[in-house]
Order: structure tokens, then sequence, then C-alpha cells
């Protein structure tokens, strides 16, 4: 089992996008979250991506934390 935690870097990793902090900072400039979306529900996500993010949060994974980070930085 996989105990470390997980950074905004390794969940773009598991996204399949670049990782390094420029990449993410770009990603994160280009893509922004009306008030009312959830970061699982932004129109920019592969259907598979989408369903990574949505099942961290339901099932309050090891991976939900760093979701929530993301989600913020979108907002």
């Amino acid at each position: 089992m996989d105990t470390s935690a997980h950074s905004l870097s390794n969940l773009f990793v598991q996204l399949g996008l670049a990782a390094d902090a420029a990449s993410i900072d770009r990603f994160i400039g280009e893509h922004r979250l009306a008030a009312d979306v959830r970061v699982a529900d932004a129109p920019f996500w592969t259907a598979a991506q989408a369903s990574f993010l949505r099942e961290a949060l339901e099932e309050d994974s090891d991976w939900a934390e760093v979701v929530d980070e993301l989600e913020a930085c979108l907002h």
C-alpha cells in the first residue's frame, strides 16, 4: 500500500498531464472554474480524468486532499 503523501505534481502525473512546476502553473492559469463548478465537473477533463477526481473525493481517498488543493487553485 502506498502511504506517501500525494502532491499536486503527483496528481498531475496520475491525470496524465505534464507535472513540472511551470506546466502546472500554466495549466492553472489557462483553466479556471466558475464558482459553482466542482473540479471533477470541469469541461476540460477527459472522462477518465473526471472519474478519477470524482472517485477521489467521493471515497475520501488519500488523493482527496490534493484534489481539493487543485480545486482551490482553479477557483
